[in-house]
């Protein structure tokens, strides 16, 4: 099967949807599919092999400029080549990661609004390509791509996906009424969208009461991880102390925060255990005063030496940094349709705690891999830190668990298989010809 997977770039920032998209590409090339990563605004960034195609559509210079300028969307293509290079893109990511959502509100929803948008000849361009690469089926990685849909459906006719995994985090920063316009323009062009795919079932149900989607066209396909790797006999701890690890973007929502007030209300607790708090993740220059702010707090309270922040640019640092803890603690603000960072964690044999809002309570609960503290409750996160780090059976039980699951159920391969079945449910088989 021919899979044409059109994925947004991040501005240059480690992204959660990035990474599973590569990751599920690389995973159906070695089922044998042939399957491309077309990735739009901005070259993608990963800690793995990358996986996209050289060419990036929908440039971050060049929808802006339309955006701003009538004079842009009438330039020659030549013209539009010149502010499409991965370097020049790459560079102005820099600069890009530190918009504001709430200020792209008029962007999106010109985008949204496909061949009448002010966007219209970055549309005629993607379409041409998916005609010359003659895709079996077309998988978009998120739904504020979805204006090119119609125009794609209508000129190639074949299956249309779309993956549901992270969508709401952006639009409920618009304001009120460009968030309306946003959903009106969504469902319109879902019209021509045969299914969307959720990473978890929360995420589906919650999405299909978000965005007025039927709950029977989501179908859920949790994400996966490769393994490579990960895992392999514990690090000894030897005279290191007990360590609660927070690996992923450092910034609010993320909910780094969280874990450094529940970290400091573990410690201050009588007899507690005399734990570190590591910290990794890619963090933007837009959350430096953010991350200064909770190193405050632990001055503060007298633990900045307790404190380590490690960064972890690569797939064997990542690792390094799973295998340096006892348990992950993520405690997201907003609710998580994904966390494969647990996935990460388990794959290391770390149990996790987490709040039990979002994907994490189907995780855990079908898994054993941790343990689910109430949400925005910064005692109950102290609780059950201190729980999961004293309790060293509890602790080893839940991390045994957690790897396991993942190794059975949540790898690439079955991400990757789950996918294309899911796929070829919808792909037409082509007529034999009759003698």
């Amino acid at each position: 099967m021919r899979i044409a997977f059109i994925t947004a770039g991040a501005a240059g920032m480690y992204c959660g949807s990035c990474m599973r998209d590569n990751t599920l590409v690389t995973a159906l090339r070695r089922l044998g599919h042939d399957a491309l990563l077309i990735p739009a605004y901005m070259p993608i960034t990963v800690d793995e092999p990358d996986a996209s195609q050289q060419k990036v559509f929908f440039g971050g210079v060049n929808i802006y400029l339309e955006q701003q300028f009538w004079l842009f969307r009438h330039t020659p293509r030549f013209l539009d080549r010149l502010f499409n290079f991965r370097w020049l893109l790459k560079w102005v990511s820099r600069f890009a990661v530190r918009a504001k959502y709430s200020e792209q509100g008029a962007l999106t929803i010109s985008m949204l609004e496909g061949t009448h948008g002010k966007q219209a000849k970055e549309v005629a361009k993607l379409v041409e390509y998916l005609q010359d690469e003659k895709p079996d089926v077309v998988l978009f990685t998120n739904a504020l791509l979805s204006g090119v849909i119609p125009e794609i459906k209508r000129a190639l006719g074949v299956p249309v996906f779309v993956t549901l995994q992270g969508d709401d985090i952006f639009l409920d920063e618009l304001s009120d009424r460009e968030r309306a316009r946003c959903f009106e323009l969504i469902r319109d062009n879902g019209r021509a969208v045969d299914a969307y795919i959720s990473t978890s079932a929360y995420y589906a149900d919650h999405m299909a009461g978000y965005m007025g989607v039927p709950r029977e066209r989501i179908h859920v396909v949790p994400p996966g991880i490769n393994l490579a790797g990960h895992g392999g006999a514990p690090e000894p701890r030897g005279d290191r102390p007990l360590t609660v690890g927070y690996f992923a973007r450092i910034c609010p929502e993320k909910g780094f925060h969280r874990v450094v007030e529940a970290f400091i209300t573990m410690r201050q607790q009588p007899g507690a255990p005399g734990a570190k708090l590591k910290a990794s993740g890619w963090m933007g220059e837009n959350n430096r005063r953010y991350y200064d702010e909770q190193l405050k707090r632990l001055t503060a309270a007298g633990l900045i030496e307790d404190f380590e922040h490690v960064e972890s640019p690569t797939h064997d640092d990542k690792v390094r940094f799973m295998r340096s803890i006892d348990v992950l603690c993520v405690p997201t603000v907003y609710r998580e349709p994904k966390g494969l960072y647990v996935l990460e964690a388990w794959a290391n044999g770390v149990p996790c705690v987490l709040p039990a809002h979002g994907a994490f309570p189907e995780l855990v609960e079908s898994t054993g891999g941790g343990l689910l503290v109430a949400p925005d409750s910064i005692d109950a996160l102290a609780d059950g830190l201190r729980l999961m780090l004293t309790d060293h059976a509890f602790r080893r039980r839940a991390g045994v668990a957690g790897e396991a699951a993942v190794r059975e159920r949540f790898t690439a391969d079955v991400m990757a298989r789950d996918t294309a079945a899911l796929l070829n449910q919808f792909v037409r088989t082509p007529t034999p010809a009759t003698a």
